[in-house]
């Protein structure tokens, strides 16, 4: 497939690793002469300077023939634009653009990214994404990750194994015999920075692994429990950071979280003054976050989580460090720089929130449209776990998963099969129609096709 995406910041960059790897024709233009060096070298990609808006650099970079353009430069009207003139002059077919700003996403608008208007076939909005990632994890504080499958009738579930952890040391297939009605399913196991996928059963989990698991909505407290989780909904939280993140999340926990306290620390006066305004169920404190002082008075002390989503990935790392010392249950950072997200999780900081994975997972979902239902990265971009539907024709239908031949790099956490949950075992059997979860190490996507016999592209 021919795509052009136009930005090479950290988003542009990511989409461009993940879709040359899929032996896709990627062409990136971007303003800096610097970024499009950087991301030639890096990727097989082809790179053109110049505003990614101009009928030219579009034109250069081959969007008369391309299937997909992916607009996620650092400007909003540069992204709009960039769609309005590959549909008016190169009728490309499918254009995404990332909106940031919340005047353009205001529902009352929704009309202006029309065919006729501005034609945006799909609007990814990083602010929003990374507030419903932090919401989950609000929701179960004992994970570092949680998102929502099969519309919310299934969990993808993160856990650290602590030294507290009951089922250290017991192989998973003898967690089936200790918990016979949980459904749940060990999907991926990363340790040391290396993607384990369990095969014969006998694997086991060690101190400090990063487990990824998949159960039934309705099991999701007692799995949590069978990890030495039993941690209820956040009733406290303290918030660094009023921006958008800031206040899209105070704006969920009025809306949809009873009873919890919930305060944000926001350095800048007029920022702190309009916050106050705008959120009446939220108290805001004017001041530095990085102020053991101002934590104080947040009452940090005895919250239970603190949400680091100021602008500057160094305040957040390190308030978040602070607020653990300082005596909250539970931190959690937003870090931008990718190589930051490994550090942090070893500084003592529960969760990490990288905007760039989650923007990347959206994208990608919309482009692996298919058969592909949806796309949902792990941490440190190790891989991703997709919803695929089961064709007919896929090897996996009709087989007994113990004798199926699963490639490596690829791993079945669960199945949807007409409102029921079913868990993985030996003798599962998909159906045709099913929706598979799929864990997909990086670089594997590929044996998906073949697996499912669905071709991973947008048509």
């Amino acid at each position: 497939m021919k795509i052009v995406i136009c930005g090479a910041g950290l988003v542009g960059s990511a989409i461009a690793s993940h879709l040359c790897e899929e032996q896709n024709d990627v062409t990136v233009i971007d303003e800096s002469a610097e970024n499009i060096q950087r991301i030639t070298e890096q990727y097989d990609v082809h790179g053109v300077v110049g505003v990614a808006s101009h009928p030219d650099r579009l034109a250069e970079a081959g969007v008369h023939d391309a299937e997909l353009l992916i607009a996620v430069t650092e400007s909003d009207e540069v992204n709009m634009v960039c769609c309005q003139v590959s549909h008016t002059i190169f009728n490309t077919p499918v254009k995404i653009a990332r909106i940031r700003n919340k005047a353009y996403l205001d529902p009352s608008i929704s009309g202006l990214y029309s065919a006729e208007n501005i034609p945006i076939d799909h609007i990814i909005s990083p602010e929003a994404e990374v507030s419903a990632s932090i919401s989950n994890q609000l929701r179960v504080p004992g994970a570092f990750d949680v998102q929502n499958l099969c519309g919310g009738k299934m969990n993808l579930v993160g856990v650290l194994c602590t030294e507290y952890c009951p089922i250290l040391g017991t192989s998973l297939r003898h967690l089936t015999t200790l918990f016979p009605d949980l459904s749940m399913t060990v999907l991926a196991i990363i340790r040391n920075g290396e993607v384990i996928l369990p095969r014969s059963g006998a694997e086991a989990m060690e101190t400090g692994d990063r487990v990824y698991f998949v159960c039934d909505s309705s099991h999701l407290d007692r799995a949590m429990a069978s990890f030495g989780h039993e941690e209820g909904e956040a009733r406290s939280v303290v918030i660094a950071g009023g921006g958008s993140i800031g206040l899209m999340l105070s704006r969920e926990i009025e809306a949809n979280f009873q009873n919890t306290h919930n305060q944000i620390i926001e350095l800048d006066p007029s920022r702190a003054k309009s916050l106050a305004e705008e959120l009446q169920g939220t108290s805001i404190i004017n001041g530095d976050t990085l102020d053991g002082a101002i934590l104080r008075e947040a009452g940090v002390h005895k919250t239970e989580t603190f949400v680091a989503v100021t602008e500057d990935d160094e305040v957040n790392i390190l308030s978040a460090l602070l607020a653990k010392r300082t005596g909250a249950k539970h931190a959690i950072a937003l870090v931008n720089i990718p190589g930051f997200v490994s550090l942090v999780g070893t500084l003592g900081v529960d969760a990490v929130v990288n905007p760039s994975q989650i923007t990347v997972s959206s994208i990608l979902e919309h482009v692996r449209r298919g058969r592909i239902r949806d796309v949902h990265p792990i941490v440190e971009d190790l891989g991703e776990v997709l919803e695929a539907e089961a064709l007919p024709s896929s090897l996996l239908v009709g087989t007994p998963l113990r004798t199926a031949k699963i490639p490596k790099g690829l791993a079945i956490g669960g199945i949807y099969r007409d409102g029921n949950v079913i868990p993985v075992r030996g003798d599962t059997i998909i159906e045709a129609g099913d929706t598979v979860i799929i864990f997909v190490a990086r670089g594997k996507i590929a044996k998906v096709e073949k697996l499912l016999s669905v071709r991973l592209d947008i048509f």
